[in-house]
């Protein structure tokens, strides 16, 4: 069985949202969209991110956890608002995952964790699996006490929570190259796994709690030596949670979305065979294609690692094996 991990979908259109420049769908053909966000041309989607039929045709895979595409999470506009925004893509996309191969995670309005508490309940009553989420809410880190106590949420219900970058920094050394995705993202994501650890989220959440970071867990694993050199010669500036970095190793999960054996090698050998799980940022065109080809043709994988990476590790992180 092969599970991927990281997947996104858009439904085929939605009410309107509420506010000027709110997200909306503009159909170009039965095949083909353009999102539109504060009324410019954002991202052209095609029918693969609202079709279940040939998502199946092209996945490449047994089973996809299909979560939401960041822009429509609305974490900045006021938290009731954001509540009907998700209320809204939530229910859509229990349209689009039917069938046990495609599994939702839904979204919630995280700067407001009491509404987002109740957000996730009536969501998994209806069917969704777990949660995607933002690395950050405006200047709010995951380490934020709203979040954490979202976090905590989680574990009691045994939601599992998929941690996606978004809204990176803009400006004219950014805006060049898709440097905010090329750049931007991997170090969001780094930096939200900084805020779990010298944050002490994982000091103070349960360790029931599975959580995985996109696109490998950013510069992470590669910087992991200087994160922890520096906690033990400047630990009176980051000395903040109880343990040096490596300790939180086996308390979070990444996806394998780094397109490069060397880099993959890294990731495995920094956090362990049973930590890093298929992803392919399906149907968006940075995304690996054809999905797993990294991870099947590793050669430095043994059988038994390349088996819990393609799906195994994915069922432990769904909750379905003990």
């Amino acid at each position: 069985m092969i599970v991927d991990v990281h997947t996104h979908y858009v439904a085929k259109g939605w009410p309107d949202l509420g506010w000027p420049g709110a997200p909306r769908l503009r159909i170009e053909s039965e095949r083909e969209a353009m999102i539109v966000v504060n009324d410019r041309d954002f991202r052209r989607i095609q029918a693969d991110c609202w079709d279940p039929e040939v998502r199946l045709a092209t996945m490449g895979v047994d089973r996809q956890v299909v979560s939401p595409t960041p822009v429509f999470f609305g974490y900045e506009r006021p938290a009731k608002q954001a509540a009907n925004v998700a209320r809204v893509f939530n229910d859509l996309a229990l349209e689009i995952c039917d069938g046990d191969w495609l599994i939702p995670f839904c979204q919630v309005p995280l700067q407001d964790p009491d509404l987002a508490c109740e957000e996730l309940d009536r969501c998994l009553a209806a069917g969704h699996r777990g949660v995607e989420i933002g690395n950050h809410v405006g200047d709010r880190d995951l380490d934020d006490e709203g979040v954490v106590q979202f976090l905590q949420h989680c574990a009691d219900r045994g939601a599992p929570v998929f941690v996606h970058p978004w809204d990176m920094p803009t400006g004219p050394r950014l805006d060049r190259w898709m440097a905010q995705w090329l750049v931007g993202m991997p170090a969001e994501t780094h930096l939200s796994i900084l805020a779990m650890i010298l944050g002490g989220v994982f000091d103070r959440v349960p360790e029931t709690l599975r959580i995985c970071f996109a696109h490998g867990g950013g510069s992470f694993a590669f910087w992991l030596g200087r994160f922890e050199n520096a906690w033990h010669r400047r630990s009176d500036v980051i000395g903040t949670s109880e343990h040096p970095p490596s300790h939180y190793l086996d308390r979070f999960s990444v996806d394998s979305v780094v397109f490069d054996e060397r880099a993959l090698r890294l990731l495995v050998d920094t956090m362990g065979e049973d930590r890093v799980m298929l992803g392919s940022d399906y149907p968006y065109p940075l995304g690996e294609s054809p999905v797993g080809k990294l991870v099947s043709g590793a050669g430095f994988l043994s059988d038994r690692a390349r088996a819990r990476i393609l799906g195994g590790n994915a069922e432990t992180f769904l909750g379905e094996t003990p």
